[in-house]
């Protein structure tokens, strides 16, 4: 029996990146030899085995046949004649194909050193495209490694398998869950869009998102650098979300934001209403359709319903401003809505020229659902009690109070600081 670390642990650690995971390969082993050196079975599709006292997992090497479309249709052969460079060959790319035995020597069969060096994402062998989870993986490998010194492209042949097998029909095989869970954990890269430009590079994206796909060749509005189109804009709000280090739901808030420009007359735009009702119903339809959690889902539909309020919200009626906030549950979830705001946020700072363009709008929202959450809901509910129907009208009016309170006290505010200026 011998033991070799491999895959991502082994290719992390020549990066000098900290290395999370560690997984194993056991060579020249059976099942019952690792049950009886006391490793805990938990393999579903083939052995893999958990050690006895770190927990960590180790699978006995084995090849594999393509036997079905997607990447489930595998039938999996282990036993103590598998070599290491079988198991070895049937991985995606060469930087992942490379392993480590106890005395630290590295081997390398298919040049995985060498394309670390040049930063290039290559596969291994034929086999990749039998599984395309692969070109998911890939594309987030990309948005991972996107930073110098270590900004990896995908090589001119990889991208050519991954278009044929798009063209194949592999990628329709995906279940959505699966889709789900690898753009879940792109977007949660370094710089996502990298994930989408290989994506897009190889026809998948048009397959997997062709809602996002379509806002590619789509110029945006006049007062917002119409040189540039929908989906570069789109592209710089999500890695300007990512660079903030924001959460998963403000990241596909940012991702899907603007999806019914793709789909409505440009003309409708200018106040934003033409577009956003379309955009709510493509961001329902994606999440239904990829199974994305609720706490996503409802964030990336308020955000595409109401980032163009977010930006109006200076001009707005203090009546409009409290709708906003009932119509988005800022009262019984006011940190949700704050993470709203900051996917609005992010809808102005991803533009070209507007970095260091003060947005006052998310600071003031901030405070007016502070103003509105003061009102004491409860005591007004009791002062109504004989004529119950009458509550949320009055609710709705101490808290429209509230915010005219607080719009008085701000303008107070810079009368007095213009007028300090002065002096």
């Amino acid at each position: 029996m011998k033991i070799y670390e491999v895959g991502g642990a082994v290719r992390d650690r020549l990066l000098g990146l900290a290395v999370q995971d560690h997984d194993y390969v056991v060579v020249g082993s059976t099942p019952e030899q690792m049950l009886a050196a006391g490793f805990q079975p938990v393999g579903k599709d083939f052995p893999v085995f958990l050690h006895p006292k770190t927990h960590e997992e180790y699978a006995l090497a084995r090849t594999e046949r393509k036997t079905a479309a997607g990447y489930k249709g595998f039938v999996f052969h282990t036993d103590a004649e598998v070599t290491l460079e079988q198991d070895l060959i049937r991985r995606d790319l060469t930087v992942n194909a490379m392993a480590r035995d106890s005395d630290g020597h590295i081997i390398d069969p298919f040049g995985g050193q060498q394309d670390l060096q040049a930063g290039v994402f290559r596969h291994v062998s034929a086999a990749f495209s039998e599984d395309p989870v692969r070109i998911l993986r890939v594309a987030r490998f990309a948005a991972r490694f996107s930073q110098p010194p270590r900004v990896f492209q995908v090589a001119a042949e990889t991208n050519a398998l991954m278009r044929t097998m798009v063209d194949a029909g592999e990628v329709d095989a995906l279940v959505p869950e699966r889709v789900w869970q690898e753009i879940a954990r792109g977007l949660m890269e370094a710089v996502p869009s990298r994930m989408f430009a290989v994506l897009r590079e190889c026809g998948a994206l048009q397959r997997l998102l062709p809602e996002l796909d379509v806002l590619w060749g789509v110029p945006q509005p006049p007062q917002h650098h119409p040189e540039i189109d929908t989906g570069v804009h789109v592209m710089l709000v999500v890695d300007y979300a990512a660079q903030q280090g924001y959460t998963l739901p403000v990241r596909l808030a940012a991702l899907l934001h603007d999806l019914g420009k793709g789909q409505t007359d440009p003309a409708l735009w200018p106040r934003h209403h033409g577009h956003e009702a379309r955009s709510v119903e493509l961001v329902q339809a994606i999440c239904q359709r990829l199974r994305v959690p609720g706490d996503c889902r409802d964030l990336a539909v308020m955000t595409a319903r109401d980032h163009g309020n977010v930006g109006r919200a200076l001009e707005m009626r203090s009546a409009s401003l409290v709708d906003l906030l009932m119509r988005n549950d800022a009262f019984r979830k006011p940190e949700r809505f704050l993470e709203f705001l900051l996917a609005a946020e992010c809808d102005h700072f991803g533009r070209t020229g507007f970095e260091q363009v003060p947005f006052p709008q998310t600071d003031f929202l901030r405070a007016v659902l502070q103003a509105a959450r003061q009102v004491n809901a409860g005591a007004i509910a009791a002062q109504c009690a004989e004529h119950p129907a009458q509550i949320p009208e009055a609710v709705r009016s101490a808290r429209i109070a509230a915010v005219r309170a607080l719009r008085a006290e701000l303008a107070d505010g810079a009368e007095s600081a213009e007028a300090t200026e002065k002096k």
